[in-house]
């Protein structure tokens, strides 16, 4: 295994109390921050078990992930921090073979889905879709090949997304699992997340 490429994994986080306003009609703003952090412990958990390094983008905060190494996020939304800190990881001595990216709200997600992402042939980029079809909920980049990709967070970013690779001359391929495509975003898929957080009732 000593001969193996590196893979690092990417997770951009949030400030407390900012993340999953979406779900404010079904949650108090402690049980959704309970539900953030959980999701997090999680994520971070299972890369941790796949990956070299476990790194964050974004505002300091307590609690989980708190002895990670964390990138700074300058402003600009998200996918101008993940090109910021891409940009960073690419440039250092030690920068890994591949680079994962991977939000904090899948509940579901596995190591064996991870290792999916993480064993890639060079030159190929792993675009994991979410439950629709249509977004990103996973990134697998190769470095150095894709240190000047761009980022395309939001709608259809998954066509977008392979568009991008087909810029860089990259290879695109989707990858697919059940826990890949369980994103937390509105109240009717909390459902997924109950076995890491139980409302209050």
């Amino acid at each position: 295994m000593t001969n193996a490429p590196t893979t690092w994994a990417l997770i951009p986080i949030k400030a407390r109390g900012q993340g999953k306003t979406r779900l404010a009609g079904a949650l108090s703003p402690c049980e959704r921050e309970g539900l953030v952090e959980a999701m997090l412990a999680h994520v971070v958990g299972v890369a941790e078990g796949v990956v070299a390094r476990v790194m964050l983008v974004g505002p300091e905060r307590a609690g989980v992930g708190a002895g990670l190494e964390r990138i700074g996020d300058a402003g600009g939304g998200l996918n101008a921090a993940l090109e910021q800190a891409l940009a960073e990881i690419a440039g250092r001595g030690d920068a890994p073979a591949r680079l994962i990216f991977l939000p904090a709200d899948l509940p579901c997600v596995s190591a064996a889905e991870i290792e999916k992402l993480a064993q890639l042939p060079p030159g190929t980029v792993g675009i994991a879709p979410d439950r629709h079809g249509r977004g990103t909920n996973a990134l697998s980049l190769p470095l150095p090949e894709a240190a000047g990709w761009r980022f395309h967070f939001g709608s259809d970013s998954a066509a977008l997304h392979r568009t991008a690779a087909e810029i860089l001359g990259l290879n695109a391929v989707t990858i697919t699992g059940p826990g890949l495509e369980k994103d937390i975003d509105e109240p009717g898929d909390l459902a997924d997340a109950g076995h890491l957080f139980s409302l209050s009732t």
